[in-house]
């Protein structure tokens, strides 16, 4: 009764539906943000079990898609997986440099109001920690290319800050998953999508703004990678051994930047060998609810 309950509470806030696997899994999609006309959504995943207790481990993921194109629902997959093993999910919409007629970039929308967003909504879960049942101390941060960016924006970027949020709660997760992310913002792309705004290019740029005492994290990236190329990752990798902070570097020889080429279940994302990596991860972190 009680799980029932707090079920028909979230449906009253938000659009829910199970999904029939072998234990259920329960999508709902919520509102975290309403800025400039737009209302940003994130769609959160959960298992009946997890709502029988509080501080579940959160994971939050940011997709792909250079900060123009992508859609949260190519996290839903791994959402779903992760929902499984005891983890709260979700996959977070954020503000996209793209017109509605398909053309880009658009002329209020940057990757900086991205970097914005993607604070704002790790401000969102830790303020409705316990409504959402989930610990504030154990919120996992993960995303793809553009959204590994956004997941360094949330750990680094302090002077960046939507002007309506508290900025008494912090942004920087407890860990960080990266695949196939991207670490430097100085490149002819991002100079495009800012526009006359350019000169903010230093500010989201994690490489240029990384520091000690950073989240634990674990990157997944591809040698043959053309997008992120693999040199700019291994310079990354030696700042942050300078600085002492704990960054794990899986690579894959022969990969590109759609680390799970052909796997259509998780948006050639990434594959269950990744997966499986990064749960060893977790557990190292003490942060799996479960073991398989």
């Amino acid at each position: 009764m009680k799980t029932l309950m707090f079920i028909i509470s979230l449906a009253i806030g938000g659009q829910t539906q199970v999904f029939a696997q072998e234990d259920s899994v329960i999508k709902e999609e919520r509102i975290y943000k309403k800025v400039n006309g737009y209302e940003l959504k994130t769609d959160m995943f959960y298992s009946a079990g997890t709502q029988e207790k509080d501080n579940n481990p959160a994971i939050a993921f940011f997709h792909g898609g250079g900060w123009v194109f992508g859609d949260p629902s190519e996290f839903h997959e791994a959402c779903k997986r992760y929902a499984l093993k005891g983890f709260v999910t979700f996959s977070f919409q954020y503000r996209l440099s793209i017109n509605e007629d398909g053309s880009y970039p658009h002329p209020d929308i940057t990757p900086v109001e991205s970097v914005k967003d993607a604070r704002t909504a790790i401000r969102w879960l830790r303020e409705n920690a316990e409504s959402l049942r989930i610990d504030p101390e154990k919120i996992v941060v993960g995303g793809q290319s553009a959204g590994g960016q956004l997941v360094w924006a949330t750990a680094l970027f302090d002077t960046v800050n939507e002007n309506t949020d508290n900025l008494s709660i912090s942004t920087v997760p407890n860990a960080m998953l990266l695949y196939s992310s991207s670490y430097n913002t100085m490149e002819a792309w991002i100079d495009m999508l800012l526009g006359d705004r350019r000169d903010q290019i230093w500010t989201i740029s994690p490489h240029h703004n990384l520091k000690e005492n950073t989240p634990p994290a674990i990157a997944f990236h591809g040698k043959s990678d053309c997008m992120v190329i693999f040199y700019i990752v291994i310079l990354f990798q030696e700042k942050m051994r300078e600085l002492g902070n704990q960054f794990e570097l899986v690579t894959f020889e022969d990969r590109k930047h759609y680390l799970g080429e052909g796997n259509k279940k998780y948006s050639r994302y990434f594959d269950e060998e990744i997966l499986d990596r990064t749960d060893e991860f977790l557990k190292r972190l003490d942060y799996m609810p479960q073991d398989d």
